[in-house]
């Protein structure tokens, strides 16, 4: 499959999420993932040093990670992607002033608790719903990079599908 393959990495991960339960499922777990993933990569040393920023977005592995996503949206899909790496880079922002406000010591319970929540709830979807194991058993990387785009993309073609059955 072509990295950059938008078509292919569609087809792959959408072969596995055909249950409209399923679906709705991952289009509310997977960015809360993505999420506090960040938030909890806000607590990683700064890797870069920029003085113009608030102090409270910091130049490390949280940044770095969000600004490959972003990149990679936009490299497969100028459209769709911009508005993957634009949402990619909010929940950046977002999740650096609630890991600051919040400190390690209560962000990580925080980080804890909803990857267990949404992750148990993704696995249901495939289990009960979909009964077919999920991407990332098949694909790590792929389903980790292309599971945010995929659900954005899947609320735009409702959207539109939507707009125009009225």
């Amino acid at each position: 499959m072509g990295l950059l393959d938008l078509e292919k990495h569609f087809a792959f991960y959408g072969a596995y999420h055909n249950n409209a339960f399923n679906v709705a499922i991952h289009m509310l777990f997977v960015w809360p993932i993505l999420f506090t993933g960040q938030m909890i990569l806000y607590f990683t040393p700064p890797l870069l040093t920029l003085g113009f920023l608030p102090s409270v977005l910091l130049l490390n592995w949280g940044f770095f990670s969000t600004l490959f996503y972003a990149l990679f949206y936009v490299a497969l899909d100028y459209k769709a992607g911009s508005l993957a790496a634009f949402l990619t880079f909010f929940c950046w922002v977002a999740s650096s002033f609630v890991s600051s406000s919040l400190g390690f010591s209560l962000a990580w319970k925080v980080v804890l608790a909803a990857q267990l929540f949404c992750w148990t709830g993704q696995f249901i979807g495939h289990g009960v719903f979909e009964k077919r194991a999920p991407a990332l058993l098949d694909n790590l990387a792929q389903a980790f990079l292309m599971a945010p785009f995929f659900v954005l993309l899947e609320v735009i073609v409702c959207h539109v599908y939507l707009d125009w059955s009225l």
